[in-house]
């Protein structure tokens, strides 16, 4: 027992001097880095000699450095995704280059109008061009910290000794101004903002640097609204561009892709209203729990409301888009409606690239099933008796869902397609129907890709039970209306006839719709 003790004494003092390893990753990623210090050296260098480069260098690095640890702790998505940490030091290179190329045309202007102090044009710089990019394709934190880095890193060539202030409060009101931004058009009312942060800055530094001199200020105020107005410009001409190039996707663009009256949705609604239906749910559910779980709602609702638009193919074959009494599934066998099934995701995929719907919301698109088992098809296929079915051929075909939106839309899809079939929706047949359903995802391991935690989970079981429980809830009878019970006394009685003449060793017509006939048991039914 002795040794046992000691064994584990030893373990844990060795545990607890092991010095921490840092991932590969983050040092992969270094040397990049460090490309961009110098990059931004020469870019601030008052002229291209060895000590102008080394000691600009030796500023960007440490300031880099600061900036990509906040990376590493607060954002290491961007770190493990090469293209949109090479794409934030581009930012920064770019903001710093525009910075000084606007400078020296400023300055060109004023020497042309001779009467117009020199100094002033350091002041039209569209610094905070910089810092309005980065909120609308990365995020307001990642802004500040941006911001920071480059108003510090303008100080190296700017000659008053107050400008990293005036250029770090105007990258922050352009940020702030962004946040909700709904319209391209309101990048314009961000110049405005930017504009009035210049000014109200500005005139503190005029005060607070001795004499008051008007001519002076006069012209800093002039070029400091005019910094807004080229903040718009650029930010408006540059953001489409990133958007092609990077293939990133702004709130602007998905605040557009919302819009109901999009052509694919309202083609959705013509050809496959059941699925339109279907979807907007499925996006009401996973932008009611997107915040909670800190993942991007305008990114998951416009990818629920267009996960589906594959079925607009053959509508026909799905369940929700059925209006006949029987089913087109009856008249093929079950590896062929596993086929159809599995097919829709790929038509998405097609139908997305030709609408240009941007690559995140297809991602999604193709991962929203994952390699679920179709299990109502492949029990069918069992029950013929033509030996034991391949499971594999009825699974979709992938991937899983490779981010948190991606599992959100899989898990609405699967709860509101269930939801469907319960005959009464109690509250708790509701949770138990969620819960069992969740589950069953889990344990078939579609969430083992993606980095979707336990908390995460219970918080989504909690949310789609109440949401669902209000879309579904029961409403008092209208007095003095039958909507259709005569109809349908009518047709019970008749049947009751024919069983009384001996027909009853006949079996009825089938009636009802595919999901009534057929039960959930585990996998989604003609979806």
């Amino acid at each position: 027992m002795r040794e046992k003790r000691n064994g584990k004494r030893k373990e844990l003092k060795e545990t607890l001097q092991k010095k921490p390893e840092i991932p590969r990753i983050y040092i992969r990623k270094l040397p990049l880095v460090l490309l961009f210090g110098l990059l931004t050296s020469v870019a601030v260098s008052k002229s291209l000699s060895i000590q102008y480069i080394a000691g600009g260098f030796i500023i960007a690095g440490i300031l880099f450095s600061i900036f990509y640890r906040d990376i590493i702790r607060y954002k290491p998505d961007y770190i493990k995704n090469y293209r949109m940490l090479l794409l934030l030091g581009l930012l920064l290179i770019f903001t710093v280059t525009t910075g000084k190329m606007f400078q020296y045309f400023f300055q060109k202007f004023t020497i042309g109008l001779g009467t117009v102090p020199f100094g002033t044009a350091i002041y039209g710089m569209p610094i905070a061009a910089g810092a309005i990019l980065v909120t609308l394709i990365f995020d307001f934190h990642t802004a500040i910290i941006f911001s920071f880095t480059v108003s510090l890193l303008t100080g190296l060539w700017a000659e008053t000794p107050l400008y990293p202030v005036y250029a770090f409060v105007g990258s922050l009101v352009g940020a702030f101004s962004v946040m909700r931004c709904k319209r391209r058009s309101d990048i314009l009312r961000a110049g405005i903002y930017v504009s009035g942060a210049n000014i109200l800055t500005l005139t503190g530094i005029l005060l607070f640097s001795g004499p008051f001199n008007p001519g002076y200020a006069s012209t800093a105020f002039m070029y400091a609204i005019a910094s807004g107005i080229v903040v718009s410009a650029v930010v408006s001409l540059v953001l489409p561009a990133i958007e092609t190039i990077f293939k990133v996707t702004t709130d602007i663009t998905l605040l557009e892709l919302l819009d109901l009256n999009h052509p694919l949705m309202k083609n959705l609604m013509i050809t496959a209203p059941g699925t339109y239906h279907h979807s907007i749910i499925v996006g009401t559910l996973v932008e009611a729990v997107a915040e909670d779980i800190g993942v991007n709602p305008l990114l998951a609702r416009v990818s629920a409301y267009y996960h589906d638009i594959g079925k607009m193919k053959m509508p026909e074959y799905f369940v929700e888009n059925q209006t006949g009494a029987v089913s087109r599934h009856e008249r093929i066998t079950p590896h062929m409606s596993s086929m159809i099934l599995a097919a829709h995701v790929k038509d998405g995929v097609e139908i997305a690239r030709e609408y240009g719907l941007p690559e995140p919301v297809i991602e999604i698109l193709q991962q929203h099933h994952g390699t679920r088992l179709m299990t109502y098809f492949y029990e069918k296929a069992k029950d013929r008796g033509d030996g034991e079915p391949h499971e594999e051929d009825y699974r979709y075909h992938g991937p899983k869902p490779q981010s948190r939106v991606a599992a959100l839309v899989m898990l609405a899809d699967a709860v509101e397609a269930a939801s469907r079939v319960l005959k009464d929706p109690t509250p708790g047949r509701i949770e138990s129907m969620v819960d069992k359903i969740i589950n069953h995802i889990f344990i078939d391991g579609q969430l083992e890709e993606c980095e979707l935690t336990l908390r995460d989970i219970s918080m989504i079981k909690k949310k789609f039970t109440y949401i669902l429980t209000g879309i579904l809830h029961k409403r008092i009878d209208y007095p003095g209306f039958d909507f259709g019970e005569k109809a349908e006394k009518k047709e019970k009685k008749e049947a009751r006839g024919r069983e009384s003449h001996g027909n009853s060793d006949k079996k009825p017509a089938t009636g009802g719709s595919y999901r009534e006939r057929a039960p959930y048991t585990g996998a989604k039914k003609g979806r």
